[in-house]
């Protein structure tokens, strides 16, 4: 059966995806970051611009399939007013991609800088993280962009798995340097990654920022906008935790059945 991909594709430049069907008209201007769409397809030759998805056929969700989409939120304000370890900064500086050998790179660094000095007095790491997407997303944007349906369903599952391995460890080690440098790791994403994260890592969380946190979730989700049909990213809240307590979940699940994990093993060998 025919599909629509404006049912698979949710939004293209941070538009609803039907109301941006030609990209290129729009000479791929993202208005999120005020140049031109950085996002690359694999099967692609120009920018690939898809800022969200919908995932999930019974109650299909929007979800952020691009990091730069949530440069329409306030994350700088929300990390200072809810993250900052400290008293709030006095001349905040904001650094982009910040890298430094066995450290590996920071999207964005929230600095308390001081204007005689030059240095640096305190500061906020921060993880811009979106969700990718199994199967091919990309048929999907190729018959948006040319008006066409497509002839199936594709299948296009958010990967939270590869998501969840990636974010996890790099929370892990940054979070541990963070704390040795007695500042904090802020990681900004999407509530449903993180409900389907603790869902796998049922690390501990605090609503409460303390002085043990050394770890904090900025979480936003969208918001139907009642003026023009757009979404829009907004905090929906912001929960604590410490790098020793992401670590330390996974140890103490629940263990699964060995004669279970036998039979798995017999049935490949049997196949």
């Amino acid at each position: 059966m025919p599909v629509n991909p404006a049912t698979i594709i949710g939004e293209i430049l941070g538009e609803p995806a039907a109301q941006m069907r030609n990209p290129a008209n729009a000479e791929y201007q993202c208005p999120f970051i005020n140049s031109t769409c950085t996002k690359k397809g694999h099967r692609l030759s120009g920018p690939y611009p898809v800022c969200s998805v919908w995932a999930g056929q019974r109650k299909p969700a929007l979800i952020c399939a691009c990091p730069v989409r949530f440069y329409e939120t306030n994350f700088v304000n929300d990390i200072v007013e809810h993250c900052w370890p400290g008293a709030r900064p006095s001349n905040l500086k904001i650094s982009h991609e910040v890298k430094m050998a066995k450290f590996g790179k920071v999207d964005v660094v929230l600095a308390d800088v001081d204007p005689n000095s030059g240095q640096v007095l305190q500061f906020v790491s921060v993880e811009l993280q979106a969700v990718d997407f199994t199967g091919s997303v990309e048929l999907a944007y190729s018959a948006m962009v040319n008006s066409t349906e497509l002839q199936s369903r594709p299948n296009n599952n958010p990967n939270w798995a590869n998501v969840r391995k990636r974010l996890i460890s790099q929370l892990i080690i940054k979070g541990y340097f963070h704390h040795h440098w007695q500042t904090r790791m802020v990681a900004v994403l999407q509530t449903a990654l993180y409900n389907r994260i603790r869902y796998d890592v049922p690390f501990k969380e605090s609503s409460e920022i303390n002085a043990d946190t050394n770890i904090v979730f900025a979480l936003y989700d969208y918001k139907p906008s009642l003026e023009d049909g757009r979404y829009v990213l907004t905090l929906d809240r912001i929960v604590g935790t410490s790098h020793s307590d992401i670590m330390m979940a996974p140890l103490y699940q629940q263990v699964p059945s060995r004669e279970e994990f036998c039979k798995k093993i017999l049935s490949q060998l049997r196949g």
